[in-house]
């Protein structure tokens, strides 16, 4: 089937029986959140929701939320793709015309990635006008803003060239005209804007809600800067993507979105936009944003509005951007040939865990590696970067954590980066878009030795509430890892076991707050790095300077616990739940 458009996808995820309509109405506010959470957890298809309160439009949630639905978009596993694209890029270097024949596969989406200009826009077929207030924008948790338009597809185009960059960046909704435009540092659209302030130009913008999903998908993609995402989505789906010249503004639009919102986002009109329950688990602060201006809203016949909620994992955005890595990360390997793999971890918010493999040619070049991954586009916002050997699979945590605890000695292969910028989201060092960094390297050396400790022996639990009685749970993964939870004071609770002598098994010590489960593998590794920034809240069983030199010794560390001045964890009211408890077989009748 030919897929073009969202509703194209919908009618093909019900042929396949991966979507359910659910005909009851629902609250925008709240509770159709609650049920897509639900229903992502509980392994159900992408759902419809054909009864929106005070809407007269459908609302899809869900789509992309499973590895079979992504196939589905894709026509083949993303790994599948990205390794197909990787192959063929090294086979083309230098290019060779015989190469387009070795890879009809990939020569056929190559030839899909031109954008194509239509002046029969299905997304142009209704002017609605410029009033958002029929549409079935939902809120999400009780302490965001408002509600929040969460999957616009944001077209922007750079005033000194005319490349396009297509991102994805929440829009509160402030009335029925206006929008706040969340441009974190490092977002095309936001390099965008700053060059229309320096230049004082009119900033045009174009929201596309509801588009194919390969479209979807190359949004969300941390592209390098200057890469088309349009041209990218051609690329996935095989087909040119048609484009169509704007009702009320200069730039393109997509011809086949469900709507379009055209606008202006003012060049020094600012205003607080906030709080947001986000993909860290935890709300962002409020804080002064652009503000988008509503023009015209175009849609085409009987439109699908589309939304996704994020929030403590696993959420819909655990497979878009595993997604996406699966089909990018190969490519890494053209600028860094000793890297054989790498991963961002969903479970940490992708920015804050990234392992990758490293050939290493020589002594510490994972080190150089890790150096230079900080600095390039999307990955210089990553937090904790941990290098492997080139035999140690990044995806596989516990693989990672064997070599940690093999070859991880603080002395020779940490490094801590102070005061460098950080992801918007990130609310650990009470600064926005700044905190710390850090790298352990955890690469196979030859050239020295790791002492090894004996292995911490008797009853376990005794001993971890004799060093510390403020202990409530303990789980130790592998050798390498162990995590307590505690009520308070983890920073105290962290030094006392990095200081005992007779803990010698674990080389790092996590503490966490309760309401994290740690007997859970991703609630673990979420609870641990969403909450500590590394400069403040990692130490080491000794600690020293060498000249200005820090050297670490001993066990690591991490007082990962929630800390006054963070702001809340999600957590969905009781009358929401109760609601969707109490009409939860309704929905599916």
């Amino acid at each position: 089937m030919k897929i073009y458009s969202l509703q194209d996808f919908l009618k093909y995820l019900e042929k396949n029986g991966e979507l359910i309509r659910i005909k009851k109405e629902v609250d925008a506010k709240f509770e159709a959140a609650e049920i897509s959470i639900r229903a992502l957890q509980q392994g159900l298809p992408a759902l419809l929701f054909e009864n929106i309160k005070g809407s007269r439009f459908p609302l899809a949630m869900n789509v992309l939320a499973s590895d079979k639905r992504i196939e589905l978009a894709l026509g083949k596993h993303p790994d599948q793709l990205g390794e197909e694209l990787i192959t063929f890029m090294e086979d083309a270097m230098p290019p060779k015309p015989k190469v387009f024949f070795r890879h009809p596969g990939i020569t056929k989406r190559l030839i899909g990635a031109l954008p194509k200009t239509t002046f029969w826009p299905t997304s142009q077929e209704v002017i609605q006008g410029t009033d958002l207030n029929g549409l079935p924008v939902i809120t999400c948790w009780p302490e965001d803003g408002g509600p929040f338009i969460t999957l616009p597809q944001v077209f922007t185009y750079d005033p000194r060239n005319g490349k396009r960059n297509v991102g994805m960046y929440r829009m509160q909704v402030f009335d029925g005209k206006t929008t706040g435009m969340h441009w974190q540092i490092q977002k095309g659209g936001g390099f965008h804007y700053f060059q229309s302030q320096k230049a004082g130009k009119p900033f045009e913008v174009a929201v596309a809600l509801g588009t194919d999903p390969t479209l979807l998908l190359a949004t969300v993609a941390a592209l390098p800067e200057g890469i088309d995402e349009v041209m990218f989505s051609g690329f996935l789906r095989g087909r040119r993507t048609r484009m169509a010249k704007g009702k009320t503004i200069s730039i393109p639009v997509p011809a086949d979105a469900e709507f379009i919102l055209e606008g202006t986002v003012h060049l020094t009109e600012l205003r607080m936009e906030g709080p947001f329950g986000d993909h860290f688990g935890h709300y962002s602060n409020a804080s002064e944003f652009p503000v988008f201006h509503i023009s015209a809203i175009t849609h085409r016949k009987n439109p699908v509005y589309p939304a996704t909620v994020v929030g403590r994992p696993p959420m819909e955005d655990k497979y878009l951007g595993n997604a996406t890595q699966q089909v990018l990360g190969p490519l890494i390997r053209l600028i860094h040939p000793e890297i054989k793999n790498l991963w961002a971890y969903y479970e940490a918010g992708f920015h804050n865990l990234l392992v990758v493999s490293v050939e290493e040619r020589y002594r510490k070049e994972a080190m150089k590696t890790a150096l230079s991954i900080m600095g390039e586009g999307q990955l210089s916002l990553t937090k904790c970067v941990v290098t492997v050997s080139e035999e140690v699979n990044p995806r596989d945590f516990h693989a990672v954590l064997r070599a940690i605890h093999e070859h991880f000695d603080p002395a020779y292969d940490f490094i801590m980066i102070p005061k460098v910028p950080l992801d918007t989201l990130d609310f650990t060092s009470y600064k926005m878009n700044l905190g710390s960094k850090m790298i352990i390297d955890a690469t196979r050396d030859d050239n020295t030795k790791k002492q090894e400790g004996r292995k911490t022996t008797g009853n376990f639990e005794t001993l971890l509430k004799d060093i510390d009685n403020r202990i409530i749970r303990w789980n130790l993964l592998g050798d390498a890892l162990l995590v307590v939870s505690v009520k308070e004071n983890g920073r105290d609770v962290v030094r006392n076991l990095t200081k005992s002598a007779e803990i010698t098994g674990p080389d790092i010590i996590a503490a966490v707050s309760t309401d994290v489960d740690i007997c859970n593998l991703e609630q673990t590794i979420w609870g641990i790095f969403t909450r500590f920034d590394a400069e403040r809240d990692i130490v080491f069983t000794e600690e020293k300077l060498m000249g200005i030199s820090p050297v670490f010794r001993g066990k690591m560390g991490i007082d990962a616990t929630w800390k006054t001045g963070y702001p809340s964890p999600l957590v969905m009211p009781d009358e929401v739940i109760d609601r969707v408890n109490k009409n939860w077989d309704a929905y599916w009748k």
